[in-house]
């Protein structure tokens, strides 16, 4: 029985699909109850006698992995080994900057890079505020895209950002990452759907994270859409350093173990107070520092 290395390229419950070392995609069954496989893993796999499907043995190490806690104060595992992180907003529904910031904290985590994609610039009505947050995310040193998956603005500007490498599109739930990976594409080959008119709350479309080849190369991973999302994190200094700016201007404060709150001779505090780091942001950041630590306690 020859086993083959294999890579997940989405997965069903305890079914996943398989790309083959040798191109070939295959359905698979997971042995045991200890393996939990996510999209993105690379695995080793056997073919079970007299059957199409395939049984994923083991996972080899990750490079790394987003993930955040569950229910139970868990880590529960997404995707893994991932090389670019698109964290999608749009004019609809509401955009959550709150969630933005969480995606991109959980980037810098990884030690992968992201970017802000704001899609449906095509929509009249647009975030009065978008010019200046997206500015705060630019001067954080983000790369921003704003795009129309529906008209194709700026999309040639995405390709260009995945090109060869493996990335994820994460975000709310309706703000059109499906659209965009069949813009990507160039044909429909994701289900979408649109904003529910009645509660403007995104409708959950993609039930299962798939990987997808994209045509000018690099593959991109498809994941369900959230209303709300927190990185796995153990501790403040995890959460500081998943804002480049505060983690940047940190290293100026009078304590080396400041948490920027109510510390004296606090940079960070004094770059909120100067306009230089933006008081949304910290904001976000003191929200995200208050879950960890709470998150913490739990455990």
């Amino acid at each position: 029985m020859r086993q083959q290395k294999a890579i997940v390229t989405a997965t069903y419950s305890r079914r996943m699909r398989l790309r083959l070392e040798n191109g070939e995609e295959v359905d698979a069954r997971i042995k045991g109850k200890r393996l939990k496989p996510v999209c993105g893993d690379r695995v080793v796999a056997e073919p079970i006698p007299d059957e199409s499907d395939w049984l994923i043995v083991d996972i080899e190490k990750r490079d790394n992995a987003l993930s955040r806690p569950n229910m139970r104060g868990q880590t529960e595992v997404l995707a893994a080994n991932i090389e670019l992180l698109l964290v999608v907003a749009a004019g609809e529904p509401k955009p959550d900057w709150f969630v933005v910031d969480r995606y991109l904290c959980a980037a810098e985590d990884m030690g992968i890079p992201s970017a802000v994609v704001y899609n449906k610039i095509d929509l009249d009505g647009s975030d009065s505020d978008l010019d200046t947050v997206l500015q705060d995310y630019r001067r954080a040193d983000y790369q921003t895209v704003c795009c129309s998956a529906l008209t194709g603005d700026g999309i040639s500007k995405l390709d260009e950002l995945i090109c060869g490498k493996a990335a994820i599109i994460v975000g709310q739930s309706g703000v059109g990452k499906s659209s965009i990976i069949n813009a990507l594409l160039g044909d429909q080959q994701q289900r979408t759907a649109q904003v529910s008119e009645k509660s403007r709350e995104g409708r959950h479309t993609t039930v299962n994270s798939m990987m997808l080849s994209l045509p000018s190369g690099g593959v991109i991973i498809d994941s369900p859409g959230v209303r709300d999302y927190a990185p796995a994190l153990d501790s403040a200094p995890q959460v500081i350093q998943g804002f480049r700016e505060i983690d940047k201007a940190g290293l100026d404060c009078r304590f080396a173990n400041c948490r920027h709150l109510r510390e004296p001779g606090c940079a960070v505090k004094a770059a909120v107070e100067s306009g230089t780091i933006s008081e949304r942001r910290y904001e976000s950041y003191r929200r995200l520092l208050a879950l960890t630590e709470k998150l913490e306690k739990n455990i």
